[in-house]
C-alpha cells in the first residue's frame, strides 16, 4: 500500500504560481510512477503530468508542457508540480496518483493504483 497526501493548493490570481506537493508513505517510493491529474467542476478528470521512478523522466499533457513542471525527491518521498502563469481555466481539484512500475508513461486514470484525496486550486481573473 502507498498513501498519498497532496498539499499546496489555494486561491491565487491569474498569472501567479503555485507548487503542489504529493507526499507518499508506505512502500519504496522510487519504484512508482507518479502522475498529477485534475478535475474541474462538471468535467472529467484529466491527466496533467507524470514522472517515472528512479530515472525521473517527465511527461506532460500537451496543453501543460510549458507552464507546469513535475519533479520528484525520492529520498523525501515527494513529487512536486510547479505551476506557473496560472489561468482561471486551471481551477480544479488536483490529485496525485501512483502506480508500481518505475518506467512507464501512464496517462490514464485506470493505469494508476493509488490516489490522494486532492487539493483545490482556484485561480481568479
Amino acid at each position: 500500500q502507498v498513501q498519498l497526501v497532496e498539499s499546496g493548493g489555494g486561491l491565487v490570481q491569474a498569472g501567479d504560481s503555485l507548487r503542489l506537493s504529493c507526499t507518499a508513505s508506505g512502500r519504496t517510493f522510487s519504484n512508482y510512477v507518479v502522475g498529477w491529474f485534475r478535475q474541474a467542476a462538471g468535467k472529467e478528470r484529466e491527466f496533467v503530468a507524470g514522472i517515472t521512478g528512479r530515472g525521473g523522466t517527465t511527461f506532460y499533457a500537451d496543453s501543460e508542457k510549458g507552464p507546469f513542471t513535475i519533479s520528484r525527491d525520492n529520498a523525501g518521498g515527494t513529487v512536486y508540480l510547479q505551476m506557473n502563469s496560472l489561468k482561471p481555466e486551471d481551477t480544479a481539484v488536483y490529485y496525485c496518483a501512483a502506480v508500481l512500475g518505475g518506467s512507464g508513461y501512464y496517462a490514464r486514470e485506470d493505469e494508476y493504483q493509488y490516489w490522494g484525496q486532492g487539493t483545490q486550486v482556484t485561480v481568479s481573473s
